[in-house]
């Protein structure tokens, strides 16, 4: 898609908190992004580094309390979500956004048919009759490549393997049009073989249908198939974000690059160990005003420990939170930093 595209979704400072015994979680902190028309866009982390809360918060998916989404902007469609009311906010999430969850049981009712949950959404977001829906169900079940789709509207979800409730799950994801698709982890309870028949589903959806994608893993070499843009995550704020191709070849941030070489290589050496990253990721019980990835980075000098690094731009489209140079290998100095 053409980079001048008007976003389709935008995000702006997005902060996030959670009221807990032992105080504030600072689960999100100032994330910026949009998503233009037609891409998709990979969120990768470790668990724990705000990829999911991020994308609930958007979207009023967390319980509150003890959630609450202290501030920023999420532009679509011309308006700002965060300031919608609650059922004008059930709308989007039917209507304009649809959203798969990582678990495809305990995503679906287990007491309502699946042609039931399919059906509900087409008949309230769009008004179709019962007739319609039904007729509008065995085609999206046939979009996602469930067979006999008609006779299955009236199997429960205990009736389906775990991938062809996945196949489910985006089928009603998918039912009201919608102009973004969020994929929360959708293939990391399924096995190898399931995985990669879900993400050719996606890739040929994604073709027929033109629609935005968020796709959040902790599976790189998923990204590096799938996405246009990649997004790393790290202590509940951006640490790099660009092409994927430019962040995988030439990543800046001492945090991408580790996790890139924690990947297994295909031609490595028979006995060569995986690589970890040691240490723990950081407590979120204040707001960051340090690099978070301080405690476990070999690059960390004095002033990592003491500022928190605003994004800067480094390529095309392609930015890094972070005080080192990955040019040079050395520290940039305050005058370098961006204003």
């Amino acid at each position: 898609m053409p980079d001048g595209a008007t976003p389709v979704l935008d995000v702006k400072n997005l902060k996030t908190v959670f009221a807990t015994r032992s105080g504030e979680v600072h689960a999100v902190n100032s994330v910026s992004f949009d998503l233009r028309p037609g891409e998709l866009l990979g969120v990768v982390g470790e668990s724990g580094s705000g990829k999911s809360v991020t994308m609930m918060s958007l979207l009023g998916l967390l319980p509150s309390p003890p959630a609450e989404v202290r501030s920023g902007t999420v532009m679509l469609g011309g308006r700002d979500i965060l300031k919608i009311g609650a059922e004008e906010l059930r709308n989007v999430r039917g209507r304009e956004v649809g959203f798969v969850f990582q678990d495809p049981m305990t995503s679906l009712n287990p007491v309502f048919t699946v042609g039931f949950q399919l059906c509900e959404p087409l008949r309230k977001h769009l008004g179709m009759s019962k007739a319609q829906a039904r007729n509008r169900a065995v085609e999206l079940l046939e979009l996602v490549g469930i067979p006999d789709a008609r006779r299955r509207l009236g199997d429960y979800p205990h009736q389906f393997s775990g991938g062809m409730r996945q196949r489910v799950m985006i089928a009603i994801a998918l039912a009201c049009d919608p102009k973004v698709l969020i994929a929360d982890e959708p293939t990391t309870a399924l096995d190898v073989t399931i995985q990669a028949q879900i993400l050719e589903l996606v890739k040929e959806l994604r073709q027929k249908l033109g629609m935005a994608i968020i796709w959040i893993t902790h599976d790189l070499g998923v990204i590096a198939g799938i996405a246009d843009r990649v997004m790393v995550m790290y202590g509940g704020q951006v640490a790099e974000h660009g092409p994927v191709r430019e962040v995988f070849a030439n990543p800046a941030h001492p945090y991408t690059r580790a996790l890139l070489q924690t990947m297994p290589k295909m031609h490595g050496a028979r006995d060569a160990k995986l690589r970890v990253i040691e240490g723990q990721p950081p407590m979120l019980t204040r707001q960051p005003a340090a690099c978070p990835f301080t405690a476990r980075c070999a690059h960390a000098f004095d002033r990592c420990g003491r500022e928190n690094p605003a994004r800067r731009d480094i390529g095309h489209a392609h930015d890094v939170a972070c005080h080192w140079d990955h040019t040079t290998a050395d520290p940039l100095t305050a005058a370098e930093a961006p204003a």
